[in-house]
């Protein structure tokens, strides 16, 4: 286990014993281009602190945003983001690609 997780974990651990709620994000999937591997995780709290990556940007305040939602809800999400090859381009990046994240609430 690499120590960037145990700190993930760690963190996610410090906030369930003060009594919060938490959700882990986990990327499942990628293809193509992604800023994170399979494996990267983000813990968050109800109080939408966070700890970890799972993308960056757009993609990430999304995941935020969601694992608020499991919280409340406790319904796990399967998060699917991409950019096609041609929308790559015209943002300046040299090719598209897609990330699928998992987020579940941590008991």
């Amino acid at each position: 286990m690499s120590v960037e997780l145990d700190d993930i974990l760690n963190q996610a651990n410090t906030w369930r014993q003060s009594g919060q709620d938490v959700a882990l994000a986990t990327v499942v999937r990628t293809w193509g281009s992604s800023p994170r591997p399979v494996g990267s995780h983000l813990a968050v709290n109800a109080e939408g602190r966070f700890a970890g990556s799972v993308s960056g940007g757009c993609i990430e305040g999304a995941v935020i945003q969601e694992a608020l939602a499991v919280i409340a809800d406790g319904q796990p999400r399967l998060l699917d983001f991409g950019v096609s090859d041609e929308r790559a381009w015209e943002v300046g990046l040299a090719c598209g690609g897609r990330v699928q994240v998992y987020v579940e609430s941590v008991t």
